[in-house]
């Protein structure tokens, strides 16, 4: 393939990075006055970027044409369903931003470029066809999170979740590396395609070996059981918009990743991974739930809810089918308009000095004085949970019919007996708004952005979501038949 080929490929990454750096040097000479217009220009090219990312989707692209720069990128339909979730992710996290930021007097002109700097990193993870992309997105999306996640400067908890979720994602970084080594090693490639072919004819040790560690490094980007202890301490002392972003965009790209090396890298091989995915979805799912139980601010009882969603989605991945791929994308788009909507809610329950109010006790009778703030969140609620008719039950139903259907039966009666454990946290937080004495906290106004974005996320998961039910299937079934094509 000639370069001009690969150059268009790549188009949305090529902008994102021009309009990230001529952001960065808009920001460098306005200073922070003019964080807002800069931000809305990042939105502007996010959306200008995911209309560029949305033909390789729709027209089901895969195969050598979607190969850049031999094989290392892939712009693929696949990548493209990841991508545009991503996109749509990073610019919630612009839009609720400015309201959280300008209250504390910490809005920075950065805070933008570091969005858009992330959302190219993470571009880079799902189109990755090589083992070096797959860093170099990697630590692309994670140097910009570090920073986001300790960027109130002067909050001891947002110091501290910066400084955790730097040590422990350098520590899940050397590990990702040293299962890359050993794959290398093993294997004598760092293309995708390449390890493929070379596990067909036998797993060796060492191969097994980087299997292994390679996955424990993804574990960790994923937030999954065992290494989920960053996810509670990070979600509560990040600057809520960091938050939200937190819980959507990064997460797409890791599962995304996660679904690439396993099902295209290590695909031949997947009776190897399998039983491992098995126990880190069957763990996610359990301590998530039990995780949850006991927590009293509703930003950590959010992040142990994350932990235990993305034990439902691996066990879409441990079908390792195309039924299998497709249910987990379907369930990840579902997740990002659930995990929007509950953290949105979190960013407008305000005191009278406009104070963030984030103990689940002070929320305590929200049906009577902010009715339709209860309303939208416990439908977030109710979703999360599973129940019907509400469309988070569509993104559990189609996981487990996807395990059933690959002969994962007790997996599937598992995940199911433990998704009644998640319910009564869930239903924990709907009992204290609805049914207890007002605490008369969240008295403070609400920005007009947060409420769009509540009641389009309310509107994504209630029952009328069932109306997209065929639309996301085609298109997680394309993104899905891609990926598999691929291998």
């Amino acid at each position: 393939m000639d370069l001009s080929h690969s150059l268009r490929l790549i188009a949305a990454e090529e902008l994102l990075s021009v309009s990230g750096l001529i952001l960065l040097l808009a920001s460098a000479w306005a200073g922070d006055k003019a964080s807002r217009a800069i931000s809305i220009a990042a939105v502007a090219a996010l959306a200008a970027a995911a209309f560029l990312t949305a033909p390789a989707l729709c027209g089901g692209l895969f195969g050598p044409e979607t190969e850049a720069f031999g094989g290392q990128f892939r712009a693929d339909a696949f990548a493209s369903f990841a991508k545009l979730l991503i996109y749509a992710s990073a610019g919630v996290a612009l839009i609720v931003a400015p309201a959280y930021f300008e209250r504390l007097r910490a809005m920075r002109a950065e805070y933008p470029v570091l969005i858009l700097f992330a959302a190219i990193g993470m571009g880079m993870m799902v189109s990755a066809g090589d083992l070096l992309t797959l860093y170099i997105g990697l630590e692309l999306n994670s140097l910009a999170a570090y920073v986001l996640a300790a960027f109130l400067r002067n909050d001891t908890r947002s110091a501290e979740a910066g400084l955790k979720y730097f040590v422990l994602g350098a520590l899940a970084s050397g590990i990702l590396l040293f299962g890359m080594s050993l794959t290398y090693g093993f294997t004598g490639t760092t293309s995708f395609a390449g390890i493929r072919a070379a596990l067909e004819g036998g797993l060796s040790t060492g191969a097994l070996f980087g299997i292994v560690f390679m996955l424990a490094g993804l574990a960790f980007k994923i937030s999954a059981v065992p290494f989920h202890m960053w996810t509670p301490d990070v979600y509560e002392g990040a600057p809520t918009p960091v938050t939200t972003f937190f819980a959507t965009a990064p997460k797409v790209a890791a599962l995304a990743l996660t679904m690439r090396v396993a099902l295209d890298a290590f695909g031949s091989q997947a009776d190897a991974w399998r039983q491992i995915v098995i126990f880190t979805s069957l763990a996610s799912i359990v301590i998530g739930a039990l995780g949850a139980i006991g927590q009293a601010n509703i930003k950590r009882l959010l992040a142990y809810s994350s932990i235990n969603n993305v034990g439902f989605m691996l066990i879409g991945l441990a079908a390792a089918t195309p039924r299998g791929a497709s249910a987990m994308l379907v369930y990840l788009a579902i997740y990002v308009a659930m995990s929007i909507g509950g953290f949105v809610a979190v960013l407008m329950l305000r005191d009278a000095e406009g104070e963030p109010v984030e103990a689940i006790a002070d929320i305590a009778g929200l049906s009577r004085t902010r009715p339709l703030i209860a309303a939208a969140l416990a439908m977030v609620m109710f979703s999360l949970a599973g129940i019907p008719p509400l469309f988070g039950f569509w993104g559990k139903f189609v996981v487990f019919q996807a395990a059933v259907q690959a002969g994962l039966v007790p997996l599937a009666a598992i995940g199911i007996a433990a998704s009644v454990i998640g319910a009564f946290y869930y239903l924990k937080v709907v009992k204290v708004m609805y049914f207890d004495e007002p605490a008369d906290k969240v008295t403070g106004r609400s920005d007009l952005a947060h409420g769009i974005l509540l009641a389009l996320s309310a509107l994504f998961i209630s029952p009328l979501g069932y109306l997209l039910t065929r639309f996301l299937g085609q298109l997680a079934d394309t993104a899905a038949a891609a990926l598999f094509h691929a291998a």
